[in-house]
């Protein structure tokens, strides 16, 4: 019996953390590829790191991560674009009910698409475009408490990896961005790198980003 229930927290802790390393390496990815597209937001984004922890000798701490609003900024709009679970999880309808004119009944399995959401013109100005201003001073967090915005979910259900995540990210994509310059082989342009998606349960970039480090003097 002991030997089942260990068996069975085994499982689930692979479980968790096998979803949380799969997701947090798609976004860690999809955040980079955004920035190397876009030179401005990438400079940008360097100036107030430098101005927070100083040169390139300087370390970024967990601590400094408030006083980066436009790294948080970045963050939130690669959730944007690139949910990391672009149907949530399924939900299931717990009674019949109605919602917009649309009755759905008990039991039905909903899935919220929220990759559809996220790129809707209704609500967001040129969805298409990596534009990290739209949250600076913005209503919109990761808490799931609009719904235009739901990369984590909302609810009893939303993902419990969400404030790992909205540090963990930020914090390893800054330092590679901080110390490093991100070459693309034989000089590639940036705006050309293939953007096409693949969907499991987490969208990752079809083809792997393949870029060089080069240590920076700054």
């Amino acid at each position: 019996m002991v030997s089942l229930i260990n068996m069975s927290m085994h499982c689930l802790w692979y479980e968790i953390f096998g979803a949380g390393t799969e997701s947090t390496t798609a976004t860690s990815e999809w955040m980079l590829v955004e920035l190397l597209r876009n030179p401005q937001a990438l400079q940008k984004l360097r100036d107030e790191i430098s101005q927070v922890v100083g040169g390139g000798k300087g370390i970024i701490k967990e601590s400094d991560l408030p006083s980066l609003p436009y790294l948080d900024a970045c963050f939130k709009e690669t959730l944007r674009l690139h949910p990391p679970g672009p149907l949530l999880l399924p939900h299931r309808a717990v009674q019949t009910c109605e919602v917009m004119g649309y009755r759905i009944p008990r039991n039905t399995q909903v899935l919220v698409n929220m990759w559809a959401i996220a790129r809707d013109s209704k609500i967001w100005d040129d969805p298409s475009s990596f534009k990290p201003e739209r949250f600076i001073n913005s209503k919109f967090n990761n808490k799931g408490q609009k719904f235009e915005y739901l990369p984590f979910g909302s609810g009893r259900r939303i993902c419990a990896g969400e404030p790992l995540a909205s540090r963990f990210i930020p914090l390893a994509v800054a330092s590679l961005i901080h110390k490093f310059d991100w070459i693309l082989p034989n000089e590639m342009d940036p705006a050309k790198i293939n953007m096409d998606e693949v969907l499991d349960v987490t969208m990752f970039k079809k083809d792997s980003l393949f870029v060089i480090p080069k240590l920076r003097s700054v």
